[in-house]
C-alpha cells in the first residue's frame, strides 16, 4: 500500500515538473524551472525562470503560432454560406473535425490545398479552403399521406432524435403515424432510427376514432355486448378466446350396437 502512494506521489511530482519544463542552456536538455517573472509581449509572455537542477536563471520567449485565414463554405440544409475563419498556422485539420462557429456545430468534409489537390488532413498554413456541413442540426425530409393525396415537408431536429416506425408523430397540431423509415439501402417498419441516419420518413395519417363508430342499431347492440360503448358485466368474447378457452359440450352420442 505504502508503495502505491509514494509511486502515485512521485507521478504527480513528475507532472508538476512538467508544467514549466523547457530546454535549459546550461544543462543542454529539457528541465524544470521556477517562474521568476514574467512580461506580456504582444499575444505572446517573456518568462524569467531558473533550472531547478543547475540554478541557471534566463529569459524563454512564448509567442503564439501566426494565424491564417481560411474561407469556409458553411452548408445548411438546402443554403451555404462563406466565411473567413481565423486558424493558427500549424492546426492540423482533418476531414470530420468538428468545430463551433455562429453557435453552432460544423463538420470538415473537405479540404482543399493550394495545388488544387483534395486530402484527408492538411497543416492549417497549406489549405486554400475548405467546406463542412452542420452536424448538431439535421433535416430530415418527410412524404406525408392523406388518403390518396401525398405531400413534401422537411424537419429539422437535432441530430440524435430518434424516431420509431408505427408510433404517432404530432406536427404543427396534426397526428400522423410514422409508416415507415428509409435509411439509404434500408428500410424499417418497427425500428427505431436517429434523425441523423434517416433519409426519409414516410408519414400517414392515422384513422378517425369516428371511422370506427358503430352506425347501425345493430352494431350498436353488438359493440355494447362487447363492452366498447361503456361497462357490460357479460361482453361477448372474441371468437378466436372462445374457440381456444371453450370445450365443445355437443358431442354426438354413440348408438349402441344392435343385439
Amino acid at each position: 500500500m505504502d508503495d502505491n502512494v509514494e509511486e502515485q506521489e512521485f507521478i504527480d511530482e513528475d507532472e508538476i515538473m512538467l508544467e514549466n519544463a523547457v530546454l535549459c542552456p546550461a544543462c543542454n536538455d529539457v528541465m524544470g524551472h521556477i517562474i521568476l517573472k514574467e512580461n506580456a509581449k504582444g499575444r505572446g509572455t517573456d518568462y524569467l525562470v531558473k533550472c531547478e537542477e543547475c540554478e541557471k536563471v534566463h529569459t524563454v520567449h512564448i509567442r503564439p503560432p501566426p494565424v491564417v485565414k481560411i474561407p469556409f463554405i458553411l452548408t445548411e440544409g438546402p443554403s451555404s454560406m462563406t466565411k473567413v475563419i481565423e486558424i493558427d498556422a500549424d492546426e492540423i485539420l482533418e476531414l470530420e473535425d468538428v468545430f463551433e462557429e455562429d453557435e453552432k456545430l460544423w463538420s470538415i468534409n473537405q479540404i482543399e490545398m493550394k495545388d488544387e489537390r483534395y486530402v484527408k488532413h492538411c497543416e492549417a498554413s497549406l489549405i486554400v479552403r475548405a467546406s463542412a456541413l452542420r452536424c448538431d442540426m439535421v433535416r430530415v425530409k418527410l412524404t406525408m399521406t392523406r388518403g390518396e393525396d401525398s405531400s413534401s415537408d422537411v424537419l429539422i431536429v437535432p441530430a440524435e432524435t430518434t424516431y420509431t416506425a408505427g408510433h404517432l408523430i404530432d406536427l404543427e397540431g396534426q397526428t400522423w403515424r410514422i409508416r415507415a423509415i428509409h435509411m439509404g439501402r434500408a428500410r424499417t417498419l418497427r425500428g427505431t432510427v436517429e434523425a441523423r441516419e434517416i433519409k426519409r420518413m414516410y408519414l400517414h395519417e392515422p384513422p378517425n376514432p369516428e371511422h370506427f363508430a358503430p352506425r347501425t342499431p345493430r352494431e350498436r347492440r353488438q359493440a355494447w355486448k362487447e363492452g366498447k360503448l361503456g361497462f357490460n358485466p357479460e361482453p361477448i368474447l372474441p371468437k378466436e378466446i372462445v374457440k381456444k378457452g371453450v370445450t365443445p359440450s355437443n358431442k354426438r352420442k354413440q348408438k349402441r350396437p344392435r343385439n
